[in-house]
């Protein structure tokens, strides 16, 4: 987020520099969303050499993981991508500072300078408090993100790894043990097993991804056992680590289940917002009542005029695209004139997708929500359950074959979809689409009215059983119910050249 609004401040022309200790492009870029595809990528290539014999294909020979080769690759792109971020920042006249910045003392009150400047002291790595340089600016964003969180159990900090740390291992483990259950946890989990580690997930209650519909939890639980990961479910946690002379690790639970030989443990039990370090009582900014998340209002401002907060620091939809729009609609209300002086986000119907085996996407309403805000009786729920076409001729029994699971959540007597889940291959791919067609307000009837794209998985959302028999109503400005003509443009201007007759 801080990028993406530094970028846009600069392209109105304002005076921009930010400041990161790390590497340039944050978490998402250098052990985040990008390394882990590239993993996930990898995952899903060893899936299919598993399978390639349903479809006539031998081993050639046999298959092995370089590990050491995958990982050089994928560094010496992170790295790329970092240069890139380097030279798109050059290129829109922002001064990159290196270091840490933390708000000097005396910031609190917005009339302490006159000129309204906060000042924000830099200390570069490796120097103290004596080294720290001095810039003053009338407006500070803090878009520092977050960091994993350990749990203050024996042995945790010394023999286990974070999410971050999974990106430093020079080898496959053997045997792996991830803690945790949202979606870091058990994407981590998903690419060791495919990857050939003997994989096991713990969690502390009885499913991972408890704050997803009911549908995909219960799938995913599914799915996971089906591709060999022992799930540990009801644990309460992690009790105590401990480790031999070898580096094997023993993990032993609250409830009295071990764990043993273990070459890695990773905890991925969640991320805190990373703001210790910029001593925000000095310019008077406030937290969220009890918490260390940041509080802001919906235009991203916080308690002291002129500083600005997004992404996982405020705690709102904690995803990279989030942020980035953010920032962006933050830069264009202070500096893009009168036309953007209300501009902001909207963190309703955000689509995401969870990288696990099998993959998921979401958006919208759970239906537990949706049933709280609208009431069970003003709801229509539609479902479907299949194994995808790639499995058909799978020399197998039809319920060991892979499944996908869909939800269409429809509320009120115009059948509106305010939320759309789906667990199966190819999930990643088909719902940033629907998740326009919710965020425009679509209902079942024009899900219904778009023709299918046959043979694909995405087909099932338009042609949910029963398909075409609901109310006959629109979300849309212009009907495209029933075999409406589609909506032209009402604001063109004349060609530059002349449109010929053909």
């Amino acid at each position: 987020g801080g990028i993406a609004s530094a970028r846009r401040a600069a392209s109105y022309g304002a005076k921009v520099g930010i400041v990161e200790r790390s590497r340039m492009g944050g978490t998402c870029v250098n052990v985040g969303c990008v390394p882990k595809k590239v993993m996930w990528n990898a995952a899903e290539i060893a899936e299919s050499l598993e399978h390639m014999h349903h479809y006539g294909f031998s081993s050639f020979g046999g298959s092995e993981l370089d590990w050491n080769f995958l990982k050089k690759a994928r560094d010496a792109y992170i790295l790329r991508l970092n240069g890139i971020y380097d030279r798109n920042l050059a290129s829109s006249g922002i001064a990159t500072i290196s270091g840490t910045a933390s708000f000097a003392p005396g910031n609190a009150d917005a009339d302490t300078d006159a000129d309204g400047f906060i000042e924000v002291l830099v200390t570069p790595d490796g120097g103290d408090s004596d080294s720290a340089v001095k810039y003053s600016a009338k407006h500070v964003l803090i878009a520092t993100g977050g960091r994993p969180v350990f749990p203050d159990a024996p042995g945790v900090r010394e023999h286990c790894i974070s999410s971050d740390g999974f990106f430093d291992l020079d080898q496959l483990p053997e045997k792996s043990v991830v803690v945790g259950a949202g979606y870091i946890a058990v994407e981590l989990a998903g690419m060791l097993q495919s990857l050939g580690s003997d994989t096991s997930l713990v969690l502390r209650k009885e499913r991972a991804l408890r704050d997803f519909d009911e549908m995909l939890s219960e799938c995913l639980d599914e799915e996971m056992k089906r591709n060999g990961i022992s799930v540990y479910c009801k644990t309460d946690g992690v009790a105590s680590i401990s480790a031999d002379a070898g580096g094997k690790k023993t993990i032993q639970l609250k409830n009295g289940e071990v764990l043993s030989d273990v070459d890695v443990c990773i905890m991925a039990i969640g991320r805190e917002p990373l703001v210790e370090p910029l001593n925000l009582e000095n310019a008077g900014v406030q937290y969220q009542d009890g918490t260390n998340y940041i509080d802001v209002n919906e235009y991203c401002e916080t308690s002291r005029e002129g500083v600005f907060a997004l992404g996982d620091v405020i705690g709102e939809v904690e995803l990279t695209p989030t942020a980035i729009a953010a920032g962006r609609r933050l830069a264009d209300r202070i500096f893009g004139g009168p036309e953007f002086a209300q501009a902001k986000i909207s963190y309703e119907n955000v689509p995401t997708v969870v990288f696990s085996h099998p993959p998921i996407g979401t958006v919208g309403l759970t239906e537990q929500q949706a049933i709280e805000k609208y009431g069970e009786d003003n709801l229509k729920i539609y479902r479907s359950k299949f194994a995808n076409l790639e499995y058909g001729i799978w020399d197998a029994d039809p319920d060991d074959k892979p499944k996908t699971s869909m939800k269409l959540i429809c509320a009120g007597k115009e059948e509106q979809v305010v939320g759309l889940h789906v667990i199966g291959q190819g999930s990643d791919e088909m719902l940033q689409g629907f998740a326009v067609a919710v965020k425009m307000g679509a209902t079942k009837a024009d899900l219904d009215s778009c023709i299918a794209i046959h043979p694909t998985a995405s087909e099932e959302f338009v042609t949910m059983f029963p398909w075409g028999l609901g109310p006959q109503v629109s979300g849309a400005k212009v009907s495209p119910l029933n075999g409406a003509a589609p909506q032209e443009p009402k604001s063109l201007g004349p060609p530059k050249t002349p449109v010929e007759d053909h």
